[in-house]
């Protein structure tokens, strides 16, 4: 009777004292501006408009201005003079163009030099919101850790991102029970991984160690059904870990002569 003690991966200790996970990250709300709607509403109305037409609508939007003036409540309408400043643009961008000129915001340089950079706003806004997300999935990995559950977790779509996070955190250092939990899951099809999808992605997103990890785990879960499942591979994080290449190559094999057995 074989009496030799099982290998395991070895995972963080478990430890008393718990640490509250972090919050899921709300996307702020874009603050209202009303010059920018005074703007847009001018521009949408003046579409197709030629000068005589642009000329007619500023009078009525300096009469508007005029009465505005008299009441105390409409006198700081930011809106109101955002509208008449475009009204007097547009004005004069068609008073300078050749006759019979249709105002059109797609041919409108400041418009696209606007929307230009809306565009650019909103890509670094994306940015910060995803950066604020990562981090807190890699609070919330830091804590599971610290708790002794990691292994128990079912992965989410970009938690590669948050691995990278606790890495840099670290200092470069690998985080070693981190790659095992993605291997593991990367092998087995767990959380977002059961996406086909989202496996194909992971071979950009994750190191050579942690794909050549889950590689070997899942050949060596079909030759030898519910290993993997019972963590007896521990060599296989070894073996990723200093030589991915050949733990990669030794995937390849296992597959081909499963291939060849069946």
């Amino acid at each position: 009777m074989n009496t030799r003690p099982k290998m395991t991966t070895p995972w963080p200790p478990r430890r008393t004292a718990r640490r509250p996970l972090a919050p899921r990250v709300a996307a702020p709300r874009e603050p209202v501006d009303p010059a920018r709607i005074g703007r847009r509403v001018v521009r949408r109305r003046a579409k197709g408009m030629d000068a005589g037409a642009v000329a007619t609508a500023l009078e009525d939007a300096r009469f508007d201005a005029r009465q505005d003036s008299r009441h105390e409540d409409l006198a700081d309408d930011v809106r109101g003079r955002a509208e008449l400043a475009e009204w007097e643009r547009l004005a004069q961008l068609l008073a300078a163009a050749p006759a019979g000129t249709v105002y059109d915001p797609d041919n409108d340089d400041v418009v696209q030099a606007e929307l230009a950079a809306e565009a650019a706003a909103a890509a670094r806004e994306a940015e910060l919101r995803e950066a604020a997300r990562v981090a807190a999935r890699a609070d919330e990995l830091q804590a599971l850790r610290e708790l002794g559950t990691l292994e128990q977790t079912e992965p989410r779509d970009r938690d590669e991102a948050a691995r990278d996070e606790l890495t840099r955190r670290a200092g470069g250092y690998v985080q070693a029970d981190v790659d095992a939990w993605l291997a593991h899951a990367l092998a087995a099809h767990r959380g977002h991984y059961r996406d086909p999808a989202a496996r194909e992605a992971a071979a950009g997103l994750l190191t050579p160690p942690v794909l050549a990890h889950a590689a070997l785990l899942a050949e060596l879960a079909r030759l030898v059904p519910g290993a993997a499942a019972v963590d007896e591979l521990a060599f296989a994080a070894r073996l990723a870990t200093t030589e991915p290449e050949a733990a990669g190559a030794l995937a390849a094999f296992l597959t081909r002569v499963e291939g060849t057995q069946m």
